[in-house]
């Protein structure tokens, strides 16, 4: 377990950065505000979306909300660290200043998030799961792989370890996967993991710390290149802030760095809260009920555009018996990751039923409560069936059939993947809070524990802007990073390129934690589902 109060730096106590205290008192109590006017929003907010449920488990919902939230809060504190620790270190900011400052930027940065990490994420649940999220294997699969995160971040962070969020999470999705096959009846037409999607997603959260550690260590070399001023490189003396310059890039890379981290892991909470709503209270969160009266007319005319197009490749003689074998016949397709002749035409029956029941409301508002959640799940694996077209390309089209099918894409996309700005501004606070806790352990590794000699300012510099730029690149494309791997190894990065040495037992930790994060929420996750599949 890391000593939070001792040091292996060489740094005096009395000197420490953990040690210096903040000016700015009125941050703290201003925060305080915020956090109370956003909880009055967020009651609000919640209340009049479920006045039109006809039923509301409130324990369900209370504890399952609190779960998620709880994954959020502890992600806070357990990742967010990391982006604090260069401007502490460096003397750029007082520690519980930046520790604040962090946590508001957090906020801001959940507030602004595209939603497009957190649908990236869900993507990695098996399909069945997901369109049966209200039911008992539904409820067992969102608490298994929420609780297997919560309890492989709190056991890093304990030990002082840099693990990463987003590995826990991928590899609790993956571990509910697999617990899914593994119980379902023999023969029967069950889906485990997207391998595709988890590959993908794997290979960036793997490939993203080894960016971190090479890109950070070449940002060092090329700043000793062209800045050759020799304080950058070496350890702070004394309580001295850094040059103005230098102290400023830190500050804004720090502040880059909470934004994204806000950005993109707050996601991974919005769209676990979003399974949860919409198994509990699906006539609320089923579809979205946007302002924009005319987005249901919009998704009913991409929808007779795809019916048209997909028409052109039906081939003769090809039969489907009726509405119930259309549906099985497109469930079994996404379930396999096929196609055949008699897909086309199922899937073509398909949307003309499902936009047949939706064609006589004019809005969302106006469609039957009992409808709402069959409609839901009837888009939703439509959409999944359509990215065997237009992503794997099992159908080949020509040029403009396949515009129809994009478009479609964008009209599922606003029906069935949308967040209220509540869920944002409750993931906000429980992310902004967090990082107001529990910080010091992952601060003192970062900043103490990696390198033999103090964190220089051109290091701080280096591996922030390598991390603000990596978070940010990968929100923008909708992939899940890891902010805790990514900083550490571009300080580990930047302390081989300075010659200052590498503390191995404490790199072989962080390695070590990186190699097993996966393989233990996998497995965390796999035995809760079981067991919460006979409890619910």
């Amino acid at each position: 377990m890391v000593d939070v109060v001792s040091s292996e730096a060489g740094i005096p106590r009395p000197d420490h950065p953990l040690e210096q205290s903040s000016g700015a008192k009125w941050f703290l109590p201003a925060f305080g505000v915020l956090v109370l006017v956003g909880i009055i929003y967020v009651g609000y907010a919640l209340s009049q979306d479920l006045a039109i449920a006809k039923t509301v488990p409130w324990i369900l919902l209370g504890i399952a909300l609190l779960i998620a939230l709880g994954f959020e809060f502890v992600n806070g504190f357990h990742d967010t660290a990391n982006a604090v620790a260069t401007v502490i270190y460096t003397r750029s900011l007082p520690a519980e200043f930046a520790v604040m400052w962090s946590g508001l930027f957090n906020f801001l940065g959940v507030l602004t998030s595209s939603g497009a990490v957190a649908f990236g994420i869900l993507s990695l649940l098996p399909v069945e799961l997901i369109l049966q999220v209200g039911s008992s294997s539904g409820f067992a699969m969102v608490f298994a792989l929420l609780v297997a995160a919560i309890l492989w971040n709190l056991g890093t962070w304990f030990l002082g370890l840099p693990a990463s969020s987003s590995h826990t999470m991928v590899g609790s999705i993956i571990g509910v996967g697999l617990a899914n096959q593994f119980m379902a009846p023999a023969g029967s037409a069950t889906s485990g993991v997207d391998w595709g999607q988890a590959t993908n997603v794997g290979t960036t959260l793997l490939v993203s710390p080894i960016v971190g550690f090479f890109a950070a260590a070449a940002l060092l070399y090329v700043m000793k290149l062209l800045v050759r001023n020799q304080a950058l490189y070496e350890a702070p003396k004394g309580n001295a802030p850094p040059p103005w310059w230098i102290r400023a890039l830190l500050i804004f890379t720090c502040t880059g760095v909470s934004f994204a981290h806000g950005s993109n892991d707050g996601q991974k909470g919005m769209g676990l809260i979003m399974l949860i709503l919409i198994g509990v209270v699906p006539t609320a969160y089923a579809l979205n009920r946007t302002p924009d009266i005319n987005y249901l007319d919009a998704y009913k005319a991409a929808s007779a555009s795809v019916e048209t197009a997909l028409g052109k490749y039906v081939k003769p003689g090809v039969t489907i018996a009726d509405a119930n074998a259309a549906k099985a016949a497109v469930q079994e397709a996404v379930r396999s990751k096929s196609w055949n002749d008699q897909t086309t035409l199922a899937l073509q029956t398909y949307i003309h039923n499902t936009t047949a029941e939706l064609q006589p409301y004019a809005t969302v508002e106006k469609v039957p409560t009992d409808l709402v959640s069959n409609a839901r799940n009837d888009i939703y694996l439509i959409g999944e069936a359509l990215k065997l077209i237009d992503k794997k390309q099992l159908l080949p089209m020509q040029a403009g059939d396949l515009k129809a099918v994009t478009d479609y894409h964008k009209a599922v996309d606003n029906a069935t993947k949308f967040i209220p700005l509540w869920v944002k501004v409750a993931v906000a606070l429980a992310l902004g809070l967090g990082t107001m806790v529990g910080w010091k352990r992952i601060v003192v590794t970062v900043g103490e524990k990696i390198g033999k000699s103090h964190l220089t300012y051109g290091q701080g510099a280096a591996a922030e802007l390598v991390a603000m730029i990596t978070i940010g690149m990968a929100d923008r494309f909708g992939l899940p990073v890891s902010t805790t791997h990514v900083l550490s190894s571009g300080v580990a990065g930047t302390m081989a390129a300075n010659g200052s040495g590498l503390q191995w037992s404490t790199v072989r930790n962080l390695a070590l934690a990186w190699v097993l994060t996966l393989p233990c929420s996998i497995a965390l996750a796999f035995v809760l589902f079981v067991i919460l599949r006979h409890v619910f």
